[in-house]
């Protein structure tokens, strides 16, 4: 039976408009660096995209080596543009990244414009695409000029293969250099990706550049790899102690005393009628334009939607949370 979209989807979410841009983008963006590869099942894979699109979700970020195995995720997304999405395209953003290695030899990892073009082909051909909505620079290159990964950025823009470009977990002085140069060669950075998280806030110096600049943010690990939900309340579960190696925390992250603030954020939440991991988000988009959550099931979509409902923060409830992350 053919796809037909809810309705009721963009009444469903909140929009942000990502820095000085035309664009806009919906406030929980869905990630696709787990559990959509082909060692997943796609059968769920294909209900957490769909059932996203119908909470009013309309980007989903990937990467040329998410999956796992490396680049599938951006086939299953593929595949299901291809068979449920296709006449929705021009309501989704997509977005892709080269920076992280992808395949062997010198060509296949970094910032060299041979990479990062022929990453992009890659990705293309992948899903099916003639173009994607935002292309980003995955990380800074301490070798290639970034003039060069640049000029490669600007390459996609003008091509039309990309409608959009930007740049993630660059430093805020590489961020500030990054949109000059852009800026110089005619081409306006959207959007920085970011880490951020209440319990990791190093890279909150970056929001001060992109605020002066005029670029939009979208935050990656909200939920500080899972430890602000409700999964470790009561200590590490078997399944993640089983996938502390693919990305999930380690038992060494869960001290008693992370435990001790973990359960006191947990009260505040049930304060605000909130979740710990609905706070968690709400409190990373007082800055960021979107957050990207994870997910292995549809259920944890939903679940974080709902931030969307309670946005908003007292200056009390923030001394509050900096007095208990800072206890």
């Amino acid at each position: 039976m053919d796809y037909s979209a809810n309705s009721d989807r963009y009444n469903k979410m909140v929009y942000r408009r990502c820095g000085k841009s035309g664009l806009k983008l919906p406030a929980i963006s869905l990630g696709m660096w787990r559990n959509f590869g082909d060692v997943s099942s796609l059968t769920n894979g294909r209900e957490m995209i769909l059932g996203a699109f119908d909470l009013g979700i309309t980007h989903f970020d990937l990467a040329n080596n998410y999956g796992p195995c490396a680049g599938s995720a951006e086939e299953t997304f593929g595949k299901v543009l291809s068979e449920e999405l296709r006449s929705y395209r021009d309501e989704l953003v997509i977005s892709t990244k080269a920076g992280y290695y992808l395949r062997p030899g010198p060509y296949g990892d970094w910032g060299s414009r041979k990479y990062i073009l022929s990453s992009l082909e890659h990705s293309l051909k992948s899903m099916n695409l003639d173009y994607v909505d935002i292309f980003y620079h995955h990380r800074p290159d301490p070798d290639t000029p970034m003039e060069e990964t640049a000029e490669a950025l600007a390459q996609v823009v003008r091509q039309g293969k990309a409608l959009y470009v930007g740049i993630s977990n660059y430093s805020p002085e590489q961020t500030a250099r990054m949109i000059d140069i852009l800026n110089g060669m005619g081409v306006h950075l959207l959007i920085h990706q970011l880490s951020h998280s209440m319990l990791g806030r190093q890279n909150e110096p970056v929001y001060d550049v992109l605020d002066q600049k005029g670029v939009g943010s979208i935050v990656f690990s909200p939920l500080a790899q899972g430890i602000l939900s409700n999964r470790y309340l009561h200590g590490i579960p078997e399944e993640p102690r089983s996938k502390s190696r693919q990305g999930l925390c380690s038992e060494s992250c869960i001290t008693p005393e992370m435990m001790i603030k973990i359960e006191a954020l947990h009260d505040l939440a049930q304060e605000r009628g909130q979740g710990l991991s609905q706070m968690a988000l709400a409190w990373v988009l007082q800055r960021a334009t979107s957050v990207i959550i994870g997910a292995s099931r549809l259920s944890q979509i939903r679940e974080n939607c709902q931030s969307t409902e309670n946005l908003a923060f007292s200056k009390e409830e923030n001394d509050k949370i900096d007095a208990i992350l800072n206890g």
